[in-house]
């Protein structure tokens, strides 16, 4: 017995009692090879001997974390936002200082550290309209329409919220892409909605098909409502972007099946290869024609986090509805009001992002140079990636077309499938985690973002610095000889 009599009691909240739909959560990007990666971290510093001097985390896009320089406008106006007695010194552009200027006399009281509107700053919304308008060639937009965010990832999961009903039969199915960014597959986890997967083709650069969505809706409606169809372009973890066609071939889809059009497209500056090009769903949309423009329901989705930007300790992003129901649009309001509003300093990075200097100002010059210098090396990485991963024998790397990530397929030794079948583990988490130990490199297994049965791959950035990144690709080449030998 304890002093106050209650004795040994067992815990409110436990196993048993907790919500069932987080047990079922799972997001491989910060999963257990990530954390067994932080205990390595923790056990260099503690002087113990490894074969290898510091851990490499080429698991998640995190551009700054892998040194990449911050766009120095961006953070100058960031900085007198946050401090506007730096208003009076002459360090600082005058562009800088207006804009920023306008930007804290939108905040209450002057000041970043007070609550804006739940949508966002109204100015902000207003400039992220005229961003998307620019973007479009002159397709309207509707600062109303204009949702700002906490990251991308925040409006993603809310409006799966408002997409999700119903019991049994009648459960909310959402389609998504195998590979996928985990993101999903947690959201719809969480909030007990079906995952309706269909498979990206690996033997055409992960090409989208109709006939694939055909398959999975039809095989779904047997056990759920498809209500939605989400898409990453350009792709998470694959690297693909979109053609025009393909685009169009999904929104005859989505208006066919009558789904809502959940569109991902927080890499949109980031497109690399010969010949392929950025089309947002939005233009395409409204290209095709009142038929499908009036009718097609569609959030499409950016972020601070990627691009040539890579600020995703910010957590800025936007979305933008079209075609919503009103009630359902009152609906939306009433859900990001709970939250109060995203964070400040994310909203005057978005503002940024999307509200550049302009060529008569004085920051223009270095905000275009370090712009295309972030892009450019970032699409020499891209290409570095690929060529190098497909003189490895065992590896298969599709060209990395556009985002931060490669996806290569691995063929793995029987031997080596049979030890992780040991393990418990999935095969490309046995050869993640054995890279980890043996060379620090930490990698995502494919089996996080799902993948065709029999396949195995895993997702890495193409993030770290050049001179880095080639002895990654040297190390993951020399281990992946080794392993296939250990096992054959």
């Amino acid at each position: 017995m304890t002093e106050n009599g209650l004795g040994h009691r067992e815990k409110v909240l436990n196993m048993n009692t907790m919500n069932p739909n987080v047990k079922r959560v799972e997001y491989a990007v910060r999963g257990p090879i990530v954390q067994r990666a932080v205990q390595i971290e923790k056990e260099l510093k503690e002087g113990v001997k490894k074969p290898f001097s510091e851990v490499i985390k080429a698991n998640i896009g995190d551009a700054h974390a892998m040194g990449q320089k911050p766009i120095t406008f961006f953070r100058q106006v960031v900085a007198l936002c946050a401090y506007p007695d730096l208003l009076e010194d002459n360090k600082f552009p005058d562009d800088a200082k207006n804009r920023a200027r306008r930007i804290l006399q939108s905040c209450g009281g002057g000041s970043l550290g007070a609550y804006s509107a739940s949508t966002g700053i109204e100015v902000i919304r207003q400039d992220v309209a005229r961003y998307i308008e620019k973007r479009d060639g002159g397709i309207p937009s509707n600062p109303d329409n204009i949702y700002l965010s906490t990251g991308a990832s925040d409006a993603i999961v809310t409006m799966l919220k408002l997409l999700t009903s119903g019991e049994g039969k009648t459960r909310s199915g959402v389609m998504i892409s195998i590979p996928q960014y985990p993101l999903y597959s947690a959201a719809l986890a969480e909030l007990a909605a079906v995952q309706i997967s269909y498979y990206l083709d690996e033997d055409k650069c992960w090409g989208l098909d109709v006939s694939e969505l055909r398959r999975a809706v039809e095989a779904a409606r047997e056990h759920c409502k498809p209500r939605a169809l989400c898409i990453i372009n350009p792709g998470n973890p694959t690297g693909q972007v979109q053609s025009r066609q393909c685009i169009e071939d999904v929104i005859r889809f989505a208006a066919e099946e009558r789904l809502f059009l959940m569109a991902d497209e927080v890499y949109q500056d980031n497109v690399y290869a010969e010949g392929c090009q950025f089309h947002s769903f939005k233009k395409v949309l409204f290209e095709m024609g009142p038929e499908y423009s009036n009718t097609v329901e569609l959030a499409s989705f950016h972020s601070t986090s990627k691009c040539y930007m890579g600020e995703c300790g910010f957590r800025g992003g936007y979305m933008e509805v079209i075609n919503m129901d009103p009630q359902v649009k009152l609906q939306l309001t009433k859900l990001v009001s709970v939250r109060l509003c995203p964070p400040i300093p994310g909203q005057v990075l978005l503002d940024l992002v999307v509200n550049p200097p302009r060529p008569d100002e004085p920051s223009y010059a270095t905000f275009i140079k370090e712009r295309t210098a972030n892009l450019e090396i970032l699409a020499e990485k891209a290409k570095l990636t690929e060529q190098i991963f497909n003189t490895v024998s065992g590896i298969r790397c599709n060209p990395v077309q556009g985002a931060m990530y490669t996806f290569p397929r691995l063929t793995l030794p029987e031997k080596a499938i049979a030890a992780a079948k040991e393990k418990g583990q999935a095969p490309d988490m046995f050869y993640c985690m054995k890279l980890l130990e043996e060379t620090g490199i930490c990698l995502v297994p494919g089996s996080g973002f799902g993948q065709r049965d029999g396949t195995h791959h895993f997702r890495m950035t193409i993030l770290p610095a050049t001179e880095k990144l080639k002895i990654v690709l040297e190390n993951i080449r020399a281990f992946h000889k080794r392993f296939t030998e250990e096992f054959s």
